[in-house]
């Protein structure tokens, strides 16, 4: 059983031959485990040179330690990192050293998880470290480096703060029910609350800007068979991915790829041709491909331009699920003479396009973004999770419940109170004053082991 007095070890660098390899340590007393591999203590926070010794005191390896006593270091306690070749078997003797003198393998996440579990870190800023090193763009590593350094989590603060204060007044204003409404009114605790409202929109809407930059969009390509569709995916990624020839139904299974369009990653799949057909293969094709709309964000219906309104392509479209975002494609322009144009109708986007010549393409690369909800400038965004969506959902849920009570002739302030009180608990498990200790080991248990 895992106690906060364990020490703990691991090797943070990844897997394989390297230039560099380091194992970390951390625990609140590392005395014995640096005597056993180094004789001595290496000077505070300053790179030292050393030899790092097995119990017979032959060298294992050598290279440069570090040491950070704690509280002052990333975990807040005492932690060593040892610097030394980057082989796998090496690095190995020099871990299993440590754990020969005490310490234990750390678990996924281990060393972020004593960050935060000894007020280093909050809770949204640790998911930005596991974000920051996974982040697959440019972009989302920028956002994520912002939730790190806790930008995110001092915009949830400042909102609490303001919720607090409101809070603080609505109680004030129960402990004098004979002049609470007089009180509450006098205080302006309506423009209060609509202030902290319009605050925690625009907080939502970069989140979920963010969470776009960091799990992406999924996008499906469907249509009859021969419209284009893997000359248009081929387009996109560019690279002959997908095989393309004049043969209907070349496209047999879902064939997966990403591409970044201006910071954000699109996984894109394109699917068998839609179409009856008595081939046992290219059917099971169909069906995978009706499999591939089901999970999609945004699904992008090719058609041919030079027939561009088929009863075929109206029952695609017809079978669609009904909250799935779409657009329709016009492909093959260049066999038409009809110049790139984007249309814009209640039913959404509709493009003229090339994918064989890339005329168009780019108007479709601004429709996927707008239909994301994404811009080209996504600076200033949060790489927001889901449960971060969820949260700050709950709470713009209450506030407009306590808004609606406010508002009411003779107002039911304990019902009022009880809102802001909920909207404040669901603000604070961003940052994880609030959160159950399951929520925490499903958090870390996905770091990698030696972060």
């Amino acid at each position: 059983m895992a106690t906060p007095t364990d020490v703990i070890a691991a090797i943070a660098t990844p897997p394989g031959r390297g230039a560099i390899g380091i194992v970390r340590v951390s625990g609140p007393d590392l005395s014995r485990i640096v005597e056993g591999i180094i004789g001595r203590v290496p000077r505070t926070r300053s790179a030292t040179l050393a030899v790092f010794r097995d119990a017979r005191g032959e060298p294992l390896d050598q290279g440069i330690a570090l040491f950070f006593p704690g509280p002052a270091s990333y975990t807040g306690e005492s932690v060593l990192e040892l610097h030394g070749h980057g082989g796998a078997a090496v690095l190995g003797l020099v871990l299993q050293r440590c754990l020969d003198l005490g310490a234990r393998l750390a678990d996924p996440g281990e060393f972020t998880q004593r960050a935060f579990l000894n007020g280093k870190i909050d809770l949204a800023q640790a998911e930005g470290v596991a974000d920051l090193i996974d982040a697959a763009t440019t972009t989302a590593a920028r956002a994520a480096a912002r939730s790190l350094t806790g930008v995110f989590s001092r915009e949830i603060g400042t909102m609490v703060d303001a919720l607090v204060e409101l809070r603080a007044l609505t109680e004030a204003s129960l402990d004098f029910p004979d002049e609470d409404i007089d009180f509450i009114r006098a205080a302006d605790a309506a423009g209060k609350l609509e202030a902290l409202r319009m605050r925690l929109s625009a907080i939502r809407i970069r989140s979920r800007q963010g969470a776009l930059l960091r799990a992406g969009l999924d996008v499906v390509l469907i249509g009859q068979p021969n419209v284009g569709k893997s000359s248009l995916l081929n387009r996109l990624v560019g690279e002959d991915i997908a095989i393309v020839t004049a043969v209907p139904g070349t496209t047999r299974d879902a064939v997966r790829s990403s591409v970044e369009i201006h910071g954000i990653p699109l996984h894109i799949v394109d699917t068998a041709g839609l179409r009856e057909t008595s081939d046992t293969v290219e059917r099971i094709g169909v069906e995978r491909a009706w499999s591939a709309v089901e999970r999609a964000d945004l699904a992008l219906i090719v058609t041919d331009a030079r027939d561009p309104r088929q009863t075929a392509d109206e029952d695609i479209v017809a079978r669609l699920p009904a909250a799935l975002p779409r657009m329709v494609l016009r492909n093959k322009i260049d066999l038409t003479g009809v110049t790139p144009r984007r249309d814009n109708n209640a039913q959404g986007s509709e493009i003229w396009l090339s994918a064989k010549t890339g005329e168009g393409v780019d108007l479709l690369q601004q429709a996927i973004l707008d239909a994301a909800g994404a811009h080209e400038d996504m600076e200033g965004v949060f790489l927001a999770r889901e449960r971060h969506l969820r949260a700050l959902e709950a709470a713009e849920g209450h506030l407009a419940a306590a808004s609606a009570h406010l508002a009411a002739q003779t107002p039911p302030l304990e019902f009022f109170a009880e809102e802001l009180r909920q909207a404040h608990q669901a603000l604070m498990t961003i940052t994880g004053e609030f959160s159950a200790d399951d929520l925490l080991g499903a958090i870390f248990g996905r770091f990698c082991i030696g972060k």
